[in-house]
């Protein structure tokens, strides 16, 4: 008898009214890969803009969808030759694939070992749900854009969910850091080792202030800012954005995360070390993915948003 699971799934590009809970066939485990049984996953905004085709030109889609990319949950079972993982093993993966099809937001995801690490021992299963695509972005970006001790690098949205790991690891890879945010979340930043400014009109002077000869680095996780980045930029400096395509005609990056098992083990042995700090803002059930998408639509959530999928 062929085994079922819950999962949100659509099966038309939209908003969050094409999402709707729905069983589906329990993903096989390939050569490679592990059935991961899912206790909690997180949205993020790349998640809906898939869902609303607005990335269709990049990566195919097959119908219905099951959304979703990051995932903390338990191993079921283990594919041929997967001596890494065992049943019972507490992980957690940005378990992007090749195709968007069989996501996260289910009772069951089958996961490339390539991009599954270990659970952080001292994290909760929320904190750890919202710590790959996040912390590995954050990571990546700051990595190639040269960020490490005795370099100065500008955040623009550094209260975001990116953002605010962006800051706790560049500061962990010894640089200054300087974060834009509204005010009501400047302490916030200070709290995690940045010099907060108030993003909008001067910011350019207010980075100068602070920066007088320029930053060696921008880390642009929002979009919009191109003209504000070379304006702060110090001489032979680097940018890049995980928003704005638009940075490539001003000497920038265009990056885009990719899975990494190494990647996020040093994420994940920075959170047991206490060093890297997860920030869960809201948690929903499985069957309210809807208004957890419209929510982050909202663009306003200084941290993560979660799903509950076990409980």
């Amino acid at each position: 008898m062929t085994e079922t699971m819950r999962a949100v799934t659509y099966e038309q590009f939209g908003g969050p009214e094409v999402l709707s809970v729905t069983e589906q066939l329990r993903p096989k485990v390939a050569p490679g890969e592990v059935l991961v049984k899912v206790r909690r996953a997180s949205v993020n905004p790349v998640d809906w803009k898939i869902m609303s085709g607005g990335l269709d030109a990049l990566m195919d889609s097959y119908f219905p969808v099951v959304p979703g990319w990051d995932v903390a949950g338990v191993v079921e079972q283990v594919g041929i030759d997967v001596p890494e993982f065992s049943v019972g093993d507490e992980v957690i993966a940005y378990a992007r694939k090749d195709v968007v099809h069989g996501g996260t937001f289910a009772e069951y995801v089958s996961v490339p070992v390539r991009t599954l690490a270990r659970k952080p021992r001292s994290a909760s299963w929320e904190e750890a749900a919202a710590l790959p695509l996040a912390g590995l972005t954050a990571y990546q970006v700051l990595r190639r854009l040269g960020v490490g001790p005795n370099t100065s690098v500008l955040i623009h949205g550094a209260s975001g969910g990116v953002g605010q790991m962006g800051v706790q690891i560049a500061r962990e890879l010894g640089a200054r850091v300087i974060g834009t945010a509204s005010e009501g979340n400047h302490d916030l930043l200070r709290e995690l080792g940045a010099d907060p400014v108030t993003y909008g009109d001067g910011l350019v002077e207010r980075v100068r202030e602070l920066a007088p000869g320029g930053v060696d680095a921008v880390a642009d996780f929002v979009g919009g800012v191109v003209d504000v980045t070379t304006a702060v930029l110090a001489e032979g400096g680097h940018h890049g954005s995980i928003a704005d395509p638009d940075v490539l005609g001003a000497g920038g990056e265009w990056m885009w995360v990719r899975p990494d098992a190494a990647d996020l083990t040093y994420l994940s042995d920075l959170v047991d070390a206490g060093r890297l700090r997860v920030n869960v803002v809201e948690t929903f059930p499985l069957d309210a993915v809807a208004d957890a998408f419209a929510r982050s639509q909202e663009g306003h959530t200084a941290g993560k948003i979660v799903i509950d999928v076990a409980d």
